[in-house]
């Protein structure tokens, strides 16, 4: 799934994969945001699908979540693998995860720092600003093609 030939990006779920998807998690959210990790950590994690991606040594370097829901979230990627194209691998998974379940959107809460990302993604702002764990997000919002 993932352009760089030296990540390899998985869908998984919780049970089994817990301890790489928390690691880059807590790294990212937790370490470098300061977001308290009884937000990060919740519930939803058990019922979501998740994508993780692991380098060639098999390191875990990137995550993110899709809810039963369709909704889109925990993106995150180590701060040395940034720049790459690996949150953008992770993002189309899930995105072609959210399709083939039937939704007819993807959606999710964007940084809002990372609204553009996101906007060359395909997805399109549809809420004001809000705080979330401390830091401004938007929503946002993605047409899919089921299949």
């Amino acid at each position: 799934m993932s352009e760089n030939p030296q990540v390899r990006i998985r869908l998984v779920s919780w049970n089994g994969h817990s301890e790489p998807l928390r690691r880059v998690r807590e790294t990212v959210f937790v370490h470098e945001q300061g977001v308290p990790p009884e937000l990060e950590l919740d519930e939803h994690d058990a019922t979501a699908v998740h994508a993780l991606a692991e380098d060639a040594g098999g390191r875990p370097v990137g995550a993110g979540r899709l809810l039963p829901d369709g909704h889109i979230g925990r993106l995150a990627v180590l701060a040395d693998m940034r720049g790459q194209g690996l949150g953008r691998a992770l993002l189309d998974a899930l995105v072609d995860a959210a399709a083939q379940r039937g939704h007819n959107e993807a959606v999710l809460n964007a940084q809002v720092q990372a609204v553009d990302f996101y906007l060359r993604a395909g997805f399109a702002v549809s809420s004001e600003p809000f705080m979330e764990a401390g830091i401004e997000h938007q929503e946002m919002r993605k047409p899919l093609q089921n299949g």
